[in-house]
């Protein structure tokens, strides 16, 4: 497990950062825990990275649907952190972009699995549409329609946050 969590830290720690906008031992801890538990179910068919970095998405997604984020959700809500942000300083823009990005992460979250899957795979993962179709053992025109029909819900449910 050492020379798994020395090779795949960073690109673990860099799809926590990007679907929770910030460093998060504990859910890192927890792709660890769950890829040491499932590594009998791990099939050979794609990269190992792959496989643990979707661990790591699904890991945030649960993060997120938890107790624990949603009693922390209510006090970045509060007064008295409100109070501490300064108008128009740095602090404001942070809690902005992690407020849009919850917002974002949670529609991508609402996605049928089919879509949100190659949504996560092609946006967060980076992988292209060939490699996904090869993954999922479809053509690639089905990912093509699967990427662009999430894109249209997606869009349609984020309409409120181009105006912003």
């Amino acid at each position: 497990m050492k020379d798994i969590i020395s090779q795949y830290q960073g690109k673990i720690r860099a799809v926590i950062r990007k679907l929770t906008g910030a460093e998060n031992e504990d859910i890192e801890q927890e792709v660890y825990i769950k890829a040491w538990r499932n590594m009998d179910k791990y099939e050979d068919k794609g990269r190992f990275s792959q496989w643990i970095c979707m661990i790591a998405a699904n890991v945030c997604r649960d993060y997120f649907r938890s107790r624990q984020y949603k009693m922390s959700a209510r006090s970045i809500g509060g007064e008295d952190v409100l109070d501490k942000v300064r108008v128009g300083g740095r602090q404001e823009e942070i809690l902005d972009a992690k407020s849009r990005q919850k917002i974002i992460l949670k529609a991508i979250d609402d996605l049928p699995k089919k879509m949100r899957q190659v949504v996560i795979w092609h946006e967060f993962e980076e992988l292209s549409i060939e490699k996904i179709a090869k993954k999922l053992d479809v053509p690639e025109g089905t990912v093509k329609s699967r990427l662009f029909n999430a894109r249209k819900i997606l869009s349609e449910k984020l309409q409120f946050l181009k105006g912003e």
